[in-house]
Parts: C-alpha cells; structure tokens; sequence
C-alpha cells in the first residue's frame, strides 16, 4: 500500500513540473487586448441586411453562452429590417391592387399621373353573362 501511495505521489510531482516547465517555455500566448467598454465584434451593415450577413455573424461568448445584449441588439435590427420590408410589400400590393383609372379605353395612370400603363383585357372566361 505504501508503495502504490509513493508511486502516486512521484507521479502528482512529475506532472506538475511538467507543467510548470511548459507554462515557462511556452508562455501563456498572445493575447488581444479586451475591447473597450461598450464595443463589440458583432457587426451588420446599416441597411439592406442579406442571408449572408446573418449567417456570418458571431458573438462573443460569455460564462453563460452568448453576451445577451450583441444578441438583442441583432434581433432588433432584423426585426426592423423585417418591419420594412414587408410595409414595402404591402405598399407595392396596394399600388397593384388599387390603380387610379385613366379612362374607358384600358390605359390605367399610375398614381403621380405621369407615366401611362397600358392594361390587358380580362380574357373572357365561357361564363354566364
């Protein structure tokens, strides 16, 4: 018994000197220096956000998974982006579904009155008239 405890020992000894020896020769690294207060890696272009920008994305983690303010801080932002985009749509789907009649002859003005659309006739469908 006391020999396996000795040997136990010996062993304990060796493995921190070679250690110690490896933390002296090797160092601890490079190190960057912490980012200022307030700063982040996470970056996202201040408009026009694409699939690519948000698969690129990374954050800096912290003792509990990711910093939950860089994290927010890209949710709002998508989301805004979001917000924009589909008032957008609905304004273009307004345009389309409420054109301002030019006259009885199917040329339909656009909205500033400006520029004239011509417009194709309904295609007659075979149904009761």
């Amino acid at each position: 018994m006391t020999t396996a405890l000795i040997y136990l020992v010996v062993m304990i000894l060796v493995a921190a000197v070679v250690f110690l020896l490896a933390s002296v020769v090797f160092g601890r690294g490079e190190e960057l220096a912490p980012l200022p207060p307030g700063a982040s890696p996470t970056r996202l272009p201040s408009s026009g956000v694409t699939s690519d920008d948000v698969r690129g994305l990374r954050f800096q983690q912290v003792l509990r998974g990711y910093k939950m303010t860089e994290v927010d801080w890209v949710l709002e932002r998508l989301g805004g982006e979001l917000d924009e985009l589909r008032a957008r749509v609905a304004e273009l789907e307004d345009r389309l579904d409420d054109p301002v009649e030019g006259g009885s002859d199917g040329v339909v003005t656009s909205p500033n009155g400006a520029q004239e659309v011509p417009v194709a006739p309904e295609p007659d469908r075979g149904g009761p008239a």
